[in-house]
């Protein structure tokens, strides 16, 4: 019975991939709300990755020729990249980019390549702050997000792995560093979600430089920053491996104490349980049982923490992925959060980083940033079940 009921999240995906296409996804809600037109994004490139790790996971090619149909979309023979704007030195426009590896190792299409060059060359030319952090956006000048990392760095990672001998590997360990002493807060452990390095944001401490709340997304987004890139380093660099996994483990631990007691999730804004507004959030819990449960099967995380994400993956597949009349909906997703830079899409219009703000964002239904993550986790279930 407990695996019939995990199964449910295989039919829920294959009944995602079934209604979508590559120039209408029915799973980018942001697209869908705003009637935007088909463009390379990292909400695409989440759900992507989620399918290659389910190809991974099962071996079923419907999985690879789905994610090769939808990639074959945006990609040219030259590598040109439908919808992709270079100028706006955007670390989400990296994300999409992951998959590109297994194609062109699965494949040898060299058009996989050249995509990976032209990302590759927004990496060398992302501007950085004086630290030598990237930038998150060019809207954001000196502002590193949390998001960022998850965007950019398991990527370039496997990019100098295969190509340039590891030889940027410093720079991306820096990067981490910089956030690790700058963005974490010593009272809790958990990370702010930005910090700009001039003070000047609207939004920023002055004194720190840091936004006033965690927001679990974020959290979650660098819990799987850290564990992929973690995955990457493999065993060929031990010191590199030791200082993250050090991240990781802390980050985790301060996490849990968060964790919802009744649930085993967790809040949108994540120390602030009980407050009016608050919700369980769907994406953020997702993506801190995939780093548990990865963590765990690749030894850098206690092989107890598997069955605290499996925990966590069943009471979302019990809570939020509701089946009526055949009908799946995977509620109380995030729509989307961030910094400054532009209205907030609900009712409090000041993106400032205030409680107030981040429960104010739409709750959406079906998106991707909840759906992929959740696979994500499930294909750890596989694995381990396997």
């Amino acid at each position: 019975m407990r695996g019939e009921k995990m199964e449910k999240i295989t039919v829920f995906l294959e009944s995602i991939l079934k209604q979508s296409t590559p120039s209408q996804p029915v799973w980018n809600q942001e697209a869908i709300l705003e009637k935007k037109p088909a463009s390379w994004s990292y909400i695409d490139g989440c759900m992507l990755i989620s399918v290659l790790f389910m190809y991974e996971s099962t071996k079923n090619e419907m999985y690879f020729d789905f994610l090769k149909q939808f990639i074959d979309y945006y990609i040219d023979d030259e590598g040109n990249i439908l919808g992709y704007d270079l100028d706006a030195m955007n670390s989400d426009s990296i994300n999409e980019g992951k998959v590109l590896f297994t194609l062109y190792k699965k494949t040898k299409d060299e058009k996989y390549r050249k995509a990976m060059d032209h990302l590759y060359a927004q990496i060398q030319q992302q501007p950085r702050t004086n630290s030598g952090s990237f930038w998150h956006k060019k809207i954001y000048p000196n502002q590193i997000w949390l998001d960022g990392l998850y965007m950019i760095q398991p990527f370039y990672l496997e990019y100098e792995r295969l190509f340039n001998n590891g030889r940027n590997l410093p720079d991306i360990m820096q990067q981490f560093a910089n956030v690790n002493q700058k963005m974490r807060d010593e009272k809790t452990g958990l990370y702010f979600h930005g910090y700009d390095e001039t003070r000047q944001a609207f939004w920023a401490d002055p004194h720190t430089g840091c936004s006033s709340s965690f927001w679990t997304r974020s959290l979650g987004w660098y819990a799987m920053a850290l564990v992929d890139t973690i995955d990457l380093l493999k065993e060929d660099y031990p010191e590199e491996k030791e200082l993250l996994m050090i991240d990781l483990n802390e980050l985790i631990e301060a996490l849990l104490v968060y964790e919802d007691i009744e649930t085993s999730l967790f809040y949108q804004v994540t120390n602030q349980a009980g407050r009016v507004g608050n919700y369980l959030e769907t994406s953020g819990s997702s993506a801190i049982a995939y780093t548990l449960m990865k963590g765990a099967r690749i030894g850098v995380l206690p092989k107890s923490f598997y069955y605290k994400g499996e925990e966590i993956l069943r009471k979302i597949s019990e809570m939020k992925l509701i089946v009526t009349d055949e009908t799946y909906v995977l509620k109380d997703i995030c729509l989307v959060a961030g910094l400054g830079g532009m209205p907030g899409k609900g009712s409090y219009k000041l993106r400032d980083g205030t409680y107030e703000y981040y429960i104010s964002e739409p709750i959406v239904e079906n998106d991707a940033k909840g759906i992929a993550p959740l696979i994500y986790a499930y294909t750890e279930y596989l694995k381990n079940n396997n």
